[in-house]
């Protein structure tokens, strides 16, 4: 082989490789000038997937507007809630610092005991985040809503990689408190447009639900480049937007008031184990609702609901002789009633089937007046054909505002129904049986009493403010109807309905709401209800719905009343009356209803007290003797060292003041005839260890009077008092 041949053979190797070498640079150049140049690599968009990684967007949480009283207290508001976070990285920490979970097993331990969790459960989750790569992980409904004191009580516990994520919870701060009024608002979860589990506090009930657009807010927005610890890269762009936090209301709840209604309506559970009961408080001239209760209730933050039926506006039922209100009313605005004229009690035929007055005996011939203060179903019935026609009391039903909405700012009202025809159904409508009313429906039609004929439309919301600009964007306006009735026919139902509780006749059927001085006008009613499964009215003893509609003072009416109880355990209409006297006591010191009847020369006055701690016995009880108040003196020491009520309270004539002394301190005070209230509340002021058996008057007392008190726990039984 020549020379020149060998050398040829000696290159063609390397050459070759050289030639493969270069191959692969093309390629790998072309491939690096298509990753450089191109917007889109195998379908996906490498700007959008880099920014992806590398961007955080992050949702501001409007701030859910706050509900207040009409007092501005409190209601319900947004508090700071936690979720946990566990970082699980690895990359996160340095060489000096530990930024992830790197202990699995103790920390699941640790954060178990704090969170009174199941700690295989957390080290479980820990794991199988850390085994998929996840780069943190929550922890469930465990880590979820974790109070201000949890989180510092974790944060003492220096886990590396656990941290929080800042957010907000509804809370309710007097918990079950009003709470049919307000409702409730939940957090909820869901995915957005990219899969991201979202969170939003949502109302589902109540004004939380009525006005959740208002009270929900804007959500902003937070966008920003982070490194590859997670944390923000400094001096790049941030977008911002900043959120928009919802509107604040502002009820016509007075909590004073409502706090006394709460009392009353679980007073009333205690005793009477009612399968449902409410009290509702008006004001006669505003329609603002002062105050709404009822039982079965429940907790907002718990939202342990028995029934999703507001007893306000959403439970209908057979109102009973409430009617009759309306039935005299109609026909003494038609002109045709007669009050003096007379008609046959017990018993009266209508087509095929019996009407009978409920005594079942009725009170012989009686005027018509009698009827409506006995409450004659017969009077009322024979109403129908002589003073006025089916046509006619529908028509007036309707007119007072039965069967439609009341306007009320609340949601799921229900309109009640006024299905009668037939003959029977007439007479039956006529006393309140066989249609369906609302509790707000009747509070509404009694305001034609203190408006001249005029009814008052409803509310509960007093205002709306923007805290953004500080704006009023609702403000609630006394809105009035035309007159319904005219003044004489109002006059001419006040006097019936004053008669009904205050007259000395034996046989009135409200003589237990009476309070002297305080002129209570009213209307009891008892109903039979209808048995929806197998049709007819239910047959038991305690059977009934009782009720009783009123307001007071009758001349000038600044508060009305609705209350009503179904099936007590003790079947008579005088389970109501306790709590709705005590109730409108309550309210008129409160309110100082009486406050000008001084100048009058009232059986009734009343008295701010003064503090009269380290005063002088003898002084202060000539004070209060002057102002026709009770004293109840406790001790025999000449000093006074405690009262009750407190400074600032007021008291009307024939109130009980408890003066605590010096001496003889720990002895038992003779209790028998107080009512429950004063009982609870000299209790409370002695500081004695005390249980209650019953509901109305004391009657009897395990420690007798005199005798020493020590920690021994008093028995106090209590019944009620007839009038």
């Amino acid at each position: 082989m020549s020379k020149q041949k060998h050398k040829t053979k000696d290159w063609k190797y390397p050459r070759n490789v050289f030639l493969v070498f270069l191959f692969a640079i093309i390629i790998l150049f072309a491939r690096y000038c298509y990753l450089s140049l191109s917007p889109s690599i195998n379908g996906r968009n490498m700007k959008v997937f880099a920014a992806n990684r590398n961007t955080v967007s992050k949702v501001l949480k409007a701030k859910r507007g706050t509900i207040y009283d009409s007092e501005e207290n409190i209601l319900a508001h947004n508090v700071t809630s936690y979720t946990l976070i566990a970082y699980l990285d690895e990359n996160r920490s340095t060489s000096t610092k530990i930024n992830h979970v790197k202990d699995i097993d103790a920390t699941a331990k640790a954060l178990a005991q704090v969170l009174d969790g199941n700690e295989e459960d957390i080290k479980n989750r820990l794991q199988k985040g850390k085994d998929s790569g996840k780069y943190q992980i929550e922890l469930g409904t465990i880590g979820k809503n974790i109070t201000e004191m949890k989180k510092s009580e974790i944060e003492t516990l220096n886990l590396p990689g656990i941290d929080f994520e800042e957010g907000y919870k509804r809370y309710y701060p007097n918990g079950d408190f009003a709470s049919y009024i307000l409702g409730y608002a939940k957090t909820n979860e869901k995915k957005d447009e990219k899969g991201k589990i979202v969170t939003s506090i949502d109302g589902e009930l109540g004004i939380e639900a009525k006005f959740d657009e208002e009270l929900k807010g804007t959500d902003g927005h937070l966008q920003y480049q982070r490194d590859r610890f997670g944390y923000k890269i400094p001096d790049t762009a941030e977008t911002r937007i900043e959120a928009i936090d919802g509107y604040n209301i502002y009820l016509t709840i007075d909590s004073n008031i409502q706090r006394f209604v709460e009392t009353e309506v679980q007073a009333i559970n205690e005793n009477y184990s009612p399968e449902w009961s409410m009290i509702s408080v008006m004001d006669a001239k505003t329609g603002d609702i002062l105050a709404s209760s009822g039982t079965p209730s429940f907790n907002p933050n718990l939202r342990d609901l028995v029934s999703y039926q507001n007893p306000l506006v959403s439970n209908a039922f057979e109102p009973g002789s409430t009617m009759k209100i309306y039935t005299y009313m109609c026909a003494i605005e038609k002109g045709t009633y007669n009050g003096n004229a007379t008609f046959r009690s017990g018993s009266i035929e209508v087509a095929d089937a019996v009407i009978k007055d409920w005594n079942n005996t009725g009170w012989g011939t009686i005027t018509y007046d009698k009827g409506f203060e006995y409450s004659s179903n017969v009077g009322v019935s024979t109403m129908i054909g002589h003073f006025i026609d089916r046509d006619e009391l529908k028509s007036c039903f309707k007119k007072y505002g039965f069967g439609q909405s009341s306007g009320i700012d609340l949601s799921k009202e229900n309109l009640g129904t006024l299905g009668f025809k037939y003959p029977v159904e007439v007479a039956n409508a006529s006393f309140g049986q066989g249609i369906n009313t609302t509790a707000i429906q009747h509070l509404k039609a009694l305001s034609m009493l203190a408006n001249n004929g005029q009814e008052v439309t409803p509310h509960v919301v007093s205002k709306i403010v923007d805290p953004n600009t500080e704006k009023i964007t609702y403000e609630r306006k006394v809105e009035k109807t035309e007159a319904l009735v005219s003044e004489s026919t109002i006059n001419k139902i006040k006097e019936l309905m004053y008669n009904v509780v205050n007259s000395t006749d034996p046989e009135a059927t409200g003589k237990k709401y009476a309070i002297e001085g305080f002129n209570v006008i009213g209307k009891t009613g008892t109903s039979q209800i209808y048995d929806e499964k197998k049709g007819g009215y239910l047959k038991g003893e305690n059977d009934y719905i009782y009720s009783f509609a009123g307001m007071y003072p009758k001349d000038n009416p600044e508060i009305i009343i609705y209350a009503a109880i179904k099936k007590p355990n003790t079947p008579t209409s005088s389970t109501l009356s306790p709590s709705v006297v005590n109730l409108m006591k309550n309210i008129a010191k409160y309110k100082n209803i009486f406050e000008n009847k001084v100048q009058n020369n009232s059986s009734v006055t009343s008295l701010v007290l003064e503090n009269y701690t380290n005063k002088k016995l003898e002084d202060i009880k000539n004070i209060l003797n002057q102002n026709n108040i009770q004293t109840v003196i406790i001790g025999s020491g000449d000093k006074i060292i405690a009262q009750y009520p407190n400074k600032g309270e007021t008291v009307l004539s024939y109130d009980k003041v408890f003066l605590i002394t010096s001496s003889d301190q720990g002895k038992m005070p003779d209790i028998i005839g107080y009512s429950r209230s004063d009982v609870i509340y000299l209790m409370k002021t002695l500081g004695y260890k005390y249980e209650l058996e019953g509901y109305g008057h004391v009657v009897e007392q395990s420690i007798k009077p005199g005798e020493d008190v020590g920690e021994n726990v008093i028995k106090i039984k209590l019944e009620a008092k007839e009038n």
